[in-house]
């Protein structure tokens, strides 16, 4: 269980969202220096150094959208100018990419930035620009949204590239790009000019996703644990009926992928945060603004309260709680988490997703409980963003090391003298601590809350 420190805050922060920011520069340098885009996106490092995986492209984004976030945290338009260029680029295959459930992260981590900054008035208006990003948001909500899987009776979801029968937890925070196609009053349409709302697929795949992967404690199986994540779901095509939980990067359908985890417990955070700011009749269509407040609240305090408990003390967690080598480990759960033993790995990665969550759901629910989460949140961050997880070595072209990609396939490298995958970092895993950084930066600061939305 997190040790939480009631007394910490965003502002004690400060220096470790510094130190942060000022490694990131020469990482974003040195890769920026030498990658090849046409040849890929760099997905995660060998020996300190980031390699492809020809799998999906699905973190490009990431990598232009982390030199987004370095000029809004510093000002150095440097990267500025680093991320417009290489989103002007290298992104419009993903705006119109079929083929994957990732439009949330390629997308709205560039385009999206770039108009948030816009919006925010750090970039100058030039009304060109602006319809340039918002066509694109515009068009990638629409494709994303196109990927739907139709259950009957009004539900469905957004289907992952397994297929029409593949559901996966991440892809809530995909979300997010339906969501600001549709803030932007884009017309998503149809066969017979049938006119899709994009608010309504939004919210029709997070409840097909709390419904078939989150788990409640209500006796669904026999491992029907509160707050338990299933990294996929699969259905029968020909009658529609869900048939089995799944997973590709976890250890097993019944045991939970932390970084799975950690996506539902973000991608829910930030959904209830987007539609508290709408007016309820903006819901009356979709059965009521109090059922969805519901869904996306017990949705992510589930995911919170497992990730709380679950996790070892500093908040960082192991890769899977049903990993076998837990076993090694004796009471994992009561200290911190040991980055060196020769069992089971930590991913950093998730980490850096959950504790944004938890600030986002501590923050937008509030009272004892809300504190509860939001002060777990900064604990993990404290942890994550520092010192043995931070890296300042020039040498080492990732910024949060000990993330973990896909323990099953064996594509995590494993350095001499060791059992297990240490050391690396992922695109993701480094997007989304400068995600964190810059958060926690803005709240310490009083400064303009980080959001998605406009």
């Amino acid at each position: 269980m997190i040790h939480l420190d009631s007394q910490l805050t965003a502002a004690d922060l400060a220096g470790v969202c510094s130190d942060l920011f000022a490694a990131s520069a020469g990482k974003l340098r040195r890769l920026q220096s030498r990658w090849d885009s046409a040849k890929g996106s760099p997905v995660f490092t060998v020996a300190g150094e980031y390699t492809t995986r020809g799998w999906t492209e699905w973190t490009q984004g990431f990598q232009f959208g982390s030199a987004l976030l370095q000029f809004d945290a510093t000002g150095d338009e440097e990267f500025l100018a680093i991320g417009r260029e290489a989103t002007l680029k290298w992104m419009a295959p993903h705006v119109s990419h079929t083929g994957v459930h990732d439009h949330g992260f390629n997308n709205v981590s560039t385009y999206g930035n770039l108009l948030r900054l816009m919006h925010e008035g750090r970039l100058p208006e030039q009304e060109w620009e602006r319809h340039f990003y918002e066509l694109a948001l515009k068009l990638s909500g629409a494709v994303q949204a196109a990927r739907w899987t139709a259950l009957g009776h009004g539900t469905g979801y957004v289907h992952s590239f397994n297929g029409p029968q593949s559901l996966f937890a991440d892809t809530i925070r995909s979300m997010r790009a339906l969501v600001v196609s549709w803030q932007l009053g884009h017309k998503f349409m149809g066969e017979g000019d049938r006119e899709i709302n994009l608010l309504g697929r939004a919210l029709q795949h997070a409840e097909t996703t709390s419904k078939y992967n989150v788990w409640f404690g209500q006796g669904r199986d026999i491992y029907d644990i509160r707050g338990r994540v299933a990294h996929e779901s699969i259905f029968n095509l020909t009658d529609k009926a869900y048939r089995c939980p799944s997973t590709q990067q976890g250890y097993s359908p019944f045991s939970t992928w932390t970084r799975g985890l950690a996506w539902i417990l973000c991608g829910y955070a930030e959904l209830l945060e987007f539609l508290l700011t709408l007016p309820a009749e903006a819901l009356d269509a979709f059965g009521g603004a109090a059922k969805w407040m519901t869904l996306c609240r017990e949705t992510a305090s589930a995911a919170a309260d497992f990730y709380l408990e679950y996790t070892p003390a500093d908040g960082v967690p192991y890769w899977d709680t049903g990993a076998p080598g837990l076993a090694n480990l004796g009471d994992w759960q009561s200290a911190p988490a040991q980055i060196e033993n020769d069992h089971e790995p930590v991913d950093s990665s998730a980490a850096c997703i959950a504790a944004q969550g938890l600030l986002r759901l501590g923050k937008v629910i509030g009272g004892e409980t809300g504190g509860r989460y939001y002060q777990a949140g900064l604990t993990t961050a404290r942890t994550v963003l520092s010192g043995p997880y931070l890296s300042k070595d020039p040498a080492h072209e990732g910024l949060i090391l000990h993330s973990i990609y896909h323990r099953p396939n064996g594509w995590d490298h494993i350095p001499v003298g060791s059992k297990i995958p240490r050391g690396e970092s992922s695109m993701w895993g480094d997007y989304h601590a400068r995600e964190l950084a810059l958060l926690i930066q803005r709240l310490g600061q009083g400064g303009t809350y980080l959001k998605f939305y406009l």
